[in-house]
């Protein structure tokens, strides 16, 4: 199975709308088999479910195809693209590579949704010009009918019905605007101000208030990196100063930094990070050890928002 951008742009982003489990297989391994075929570097990035079927489904002809459970690699949205797709397309500059990458399922909680659009919108900036094919499956019956009309804002070129068309609502600028929703916080949210003197206290603050609320050691430490880069990237790039927020939900520590600031890059925090880059890896590393980041941003500042499982 082969889709082409209708622009001409190289990169090619269709979404397969799939009605059944035979339909998926058919079709996104026949993707599969067309790029081993055409001797493109594939890689599999879907959940783990979705990774046995293919796998039977290929057999001996998957024994070259970078298989990826995308839900541990991509649980949280903000790390597929550069951990994930960028990190597999980075390694094959030389030729054209094929993705299948399945970042929506049936499952995925509202408040991750919104971070799932922006992330399939950001594809399309990612990768422009690029010599790269991602597929991503959407499933027509057990997705409600929203998530499948985003699929057609965010993706150029559909497949669905064994049919391939472009998209007439393909506008993934707009799907980041849309999903660039203000982030309320709850009235109880330990809260406390911090600039560049209190930025070690502030740390303590959140450590403090999360160990009160169940956090484990381990995950203690990635808030403690995940609250420093936040808290940093106010002090340098949102102000000098900012609103530093921590709360329970569910089994997750929440904790946000608010600041004056403006993100003017959509793709800050995924771009992949060189072994020698000195500096800007600061929303890169609240992307990695994060279970989802949140951002909303605009003329009057930037909320960071960082969701972490307390074990």
């Amino acid at each position: 199975m082969t889709a082409a951008a209708p622009s001409g742009d190289p990169f090619v982003h269709p979404a397969l709308v799939y009605r059944d489990d035979r339909e998926y297989t058919e079709r996104t391994a026949r993707f599969v088999s067309d790029g081993v075929a055409a001797g493109e570097p594939v890689a599999v990035a879907v959940p783990a479910p979705r990774l046995e079927l293919l796998r039977g489904a290929l057999g001996p002809l998957g024994a070259g195809v970078r298989w990826i459970d995308m839900t541990r690699a991509g649980r949280n949205p903000g790390r597929i693209i550069p951990s994930v797709l960028r990190a597999f397309a980075d390694a094959h500059q030389d030729v054209r590579v094929r993705i299948v990458g399945e970042p929506v399922w049936h499952g995925r909680t509202a408040v991750e949704y919104p971070a799932c659009v922006q992330h399939e919108a950001l594809i399309n900036k990612a990768f422009a010009g690029r010599h790269v094919t991602i597929l991503c499956p959407y499933d027509g019956n057990a997705l409600p009918p929203d998530v499948i009309a985003d699929a057609h804002v965010t993706h150029p070129v559909v497949i669905s019905a064994g049919r391939q068309s472009v998209s007439a609502a393909y506008d993934p600028d707009g799907a980041l605007a849309r999903f660039n929703r203000e982030l309320r916080h709850p009235p109880g949210a330990a809260t406390v101000r911090f600039d560049a003197e209190l930025l070690p206290a502030a740390r303590e603050f959140a450590l403090a208030e999360a160990r009160d609320r169940g956090m484990t050691a381990a995950r203690l430490q990635d808030l403690n990196l995940v609250v420093a880069e936040l808290t940093t990237n106010s002090v340098v790039h949102g102000g000098g100063s900012g609103t530093l927020r921590i709360w329970a939900e569910s089994e997750r520590i929440v904790c946000e930094t608010q600041d004056t600031g403006r993100l003017s890059d959509p793709l800050a925090g995924r771009h992949p990070v060189r072994p020698d880059q000195i500096g800007g890896r600061g929303l890169f590393l609240v992307h990695f050890l994060s279970d989802l980041v949140r951002v909303h941003t605009d003329a009057s500042g930037t909320t960071v928002r960082s969701y972490l499982g307390r074990v």
